[in-house]
């Protein structure tokens, strides 16, 4: 993409990030810290620790803590050579990025193997890599894993009863700016918006680009049936629609309009429509069935909006689509992470349980994607597969789990 050189426009950007960052200073959650409560009838309780000078914040806990394999509980259960095909996608995708020196060795070696067993597989790892274990910055080591698929939608390439709610690709006055060519500490970081005159302001909102529907029928890839399966498809990221000739088209994600993510399930939790424990996929399409006058101002209660792309013909419906890795995605063995802890590519041992259960999953996955609501060190978002089944799994998927990288020594932190 040709860089504008324009000063105005940088001039621009610096002040509207500027802004941002400032908005994010003023916004963040402090820490209330702990207080050691008085207790005049225990004369043997311990004192109190030494409290923390006022001002001074407490250094943040080191992400990767390093760890033994023995620690890994479930390591020696699980069907490691279930991960292979996914582990060789890494690789593959690997080779073109500029870690590949960290991680050529151990890829040259598995290539080698064929198909391994299991026990082959366990001692591939087990002498190639060492494993840390993830820790969030208040030095827990436990986070939210849920989950997400691929849905099946139904659609047409031209609008009609029932296909009303358009699927929009990127619009072309959408600007994506990689913040590293402002400041490289912000290496990873893109920040949205378009041009208004000669200043960069933020991108419209969810509430917007609907608004606008109907005067930009260009940027249409096609019309569904539904508009809260369009909705969760945006969530989803990709997904698949049937045409009404019976053929099927598959979408991938695209680009986003820079606004946070904002769960419509918390919006009905805050508003008192469901429980916390409630609140789910198919709770919220319940909802939405049974409030239908209601449903449009829910969905902009979230000002994130997903824009697609169409995939290819002929991509092998087998597969699962492509994530921010660039290789395609393995039911139950591909996670979405937060990059910023987490390298795309890297193998990860998963401890958690089933969906909506206290059965233990514990497995070995592939960090091969990412999700606007995956933030933080401990969190990940496993990957169920395509259709109805792969949806409930996803649906239900609220649970606690901890986490462990592997990495190569190459790869491993100073």
């Amino acid at each position: 993409m040709r860089k504008c050189q324009s000063p105005s426009l940088l001039v621009a950007v610096v002040t509207l990030l500027a802004t941002l960052l400032a908005a994010c200073s003023t916004t963040r959650e402090g820490s209330s810290g702990s207080v050691c409560p008085v207790s005049p009838t225990c004369p043997a309780c311990p004192p109190c620790g030494t409290a923390a000078a006022p001002g001074v914040p407490q250094p943040a806990a080191r992400p990767l803590q390093a760890a033994r394999w023995s620690e890994l509980p479930g390591w020696n259960e699980d069907e490691l050579a279930a991960a292979w095909p996914a582990f060789l996608q890494s690789c593959r995708a690997l080779a073109s990025r500029p870690q590949w020196p960290q991680w050529k060795s151990v890829c040259d070696d598995a290539r080698g193997l064929g198909v391994p067993t299991t026990t082959t597989t366990r001692r591939f790892f087990e002498s190639r890599f060492l494993p840390w274990r993830l820790t969030n910055t208040d030095g827990t080591t436990s986070g939210l894993v849920t989950g997400y698929y691929e849905p099946l939608l139904r659609g047409s390439r031209t609008r009609g009863k029932p296909y009303l709610q358009p699927v929009l690709g990127v619009p072309p006055d959408l600007l994506t700016i990689d913040l590293a060519s402002i400041l490289p500490d912000l290496k990873g970081m893109r920040l949205r918006g378009r041009l208004q005159g000669n200043k960069v302001v933020p991108y419209f909102s969810r509430a917007e680009i609907t608004a606008q529907e109907k005067d930009t029928p260009d940027r249409v890839l096609l019309y569904v049936d539904d508009a809260v399966e369009l909705f969760f498809l945006q969530v989803q990221g990709s997904g698949r629609v049937r045409l009404a000739d019976g053929s099927m088209v598959r979408l991938a994600y695209a680009d986003q309009n820079g606004h946070p993510y904002q769960s419509i399930g918390k919006v009905l939790v805050e508003r008192g429509e469901m429980t916390l424990e409630q609140a789910s996929m198919a709770s919220i399409k319940q909802w939405a069935r049974a409030n239908p006058h209601r449903l449009k101002e829910l969905l902009n209660a979230n000002p994130s909006y997903v824009f697609f792309r169409e995939q290819p013909a002929g991509l092998n419906d087998g597969e699962g689509p492509s994530g921010a890795l660039g290789v395609p995605l393995t039911p139950e063995r591909s996670i979405a992470v937060d990059p910023r802890h987490v390298p795309l590519g890297a193998p990860v041992f998963l401890s958690t349980s089933q969906p909506d259960s206290a059965i233990p999953l514990r497995r070995l996955v592939l960090a091969q994607d990412t999700g606007g609501a995956i933030r933080g060190v401990v969190r990940a978002d496993l990957f169920w597969g395509f259709g109805n089944q792969a949806g409930n799994q996803a649906g239900r998927m609220k649970q606690q789990g901890q986490m462990w990288v592997l990495l190569p020594p190459e790869a491993a932190p100073k």
